[in-house]
């Protein structure tokens, strides 16, 4: 269920169709989704190019279950700042610093826009670890937006979802922050390079003192250098797993002294061990 760690930046102009993102896995961070009778379908799409340094993508979410049992969803979060567009509930999310699970029920669509890490900080205004673990009225942070989740919802087409959150944020793009674009980019650098392990590796790489990156990514991205380090190379951890490949080797391979703190970090993440996560796969 996980997938490669690597972020795109494609986009194309607000006037064309959204282009359809169709890897699925570790973008969404699934660790479990149970089998059910019913219908379920998670769709990502890519953001225009005007928005493609904000906007890492947006995606729909919908189900129709009808009277068939639940099903339950299990996801390791990004560090990422979300604005989920729900029927009496939006909301903006910020950075879910443990694993998420929620039960899907009955029928519903659900729409959302995944900001780039570290790109929300102009629109919030104060540090995004403020918002870590918890989540605020879409108003605010956009004052105006009252209308925006019946205009979003009522749309019947995605891609008039896309185009209306589009124009939204567009008309609403706070000034550029240098400092934001730096932190977008130093998390970009932890997810597309796996010899990155430690956070003195991300600070010899960009010339920058542990105690500045601390102060940039609690401001900007909403969590520890060290956690988003580690989250990265979890995911990379679950792909390997799903590889069958072996422990010892693999806790070597993510930087890791022995396989004790390899699985430690992996129960904290994951919540169970390798051995535990791999057995379902296996069976």
């Amino acid at each position: 269920m996980i997938g490669r760690t690597r972020h795109g930046r494609a986009g194309a102009t607000t006037q064309d169709a959204p282009k359809l993102r169709t890897e699925f896995g570790q973008g969404c961070g699934i660790l479990r989704h149970s089998a059910a009778p019913g219908f379920y379908r998670h769709q990502r799409y890519a953001p225009p190019i005007e928005l493609a340094d904000w906007v890492e993508h947006f995606w729909l979410e919908e189900w129709r279950f009808d009277s068939f049992a639940p099903q339950t969803r299990e996801v390791l979060p990004h560090p990422s700042v979300q604005l989920v567009f729900a029927p009496k509930r939006s909301r903006i999310y910020g950075v879910q610093l443990g694993r998420f699970v929620r039960q899907l029920v009955g029928n519903e669509r659900i729409f959302g826009i995944k900001f780039r890490p570290g790109a929300f900080y102009p629109f919030l205004g104060k540090p995004v670890s403020t918002v870590a673990n918890t989540s605020i009225m879409v108003t605010e942070v956009f004052p105006d937006a009252a209308h925006l989740e019946r205009e979003v919802l009522t749309c019947g087409l995605v891609g008039d979802m896309v185009q209306a959150a589009t124009r939204f944020l567009v008309a609403n793009l706070p000034s550029r922050d240098s400092q934001a674009d730096r932190a977008r980019r130093m998390v970009e650098d932890i997810a597309s390079d796996s010899e990155v392990t430690r956070v003195e590796h991300l600070g010899a790489r960009w010339d920058i003192h542990e105690r500045t990156l601390q102060r940039i990514f609690h401001r900007y991205v909403g969590a520890s250098p060290r956690w988003v380090i580690k989250r990265y190379r979890i995911y990379e951890a679950l792909a390997s797993i799903e590889a069958q490949a072996g422990w010892t080797r693999l806790a070597q391979d993510l930087g890791y002294f022995d396989h004790a703190h390899f699985t430690n970090d992996f129960k904290k993440f994951v919540g169970c061990s390798p051995s535990e996560y791999v057995r379902p796969l296996q069976n």
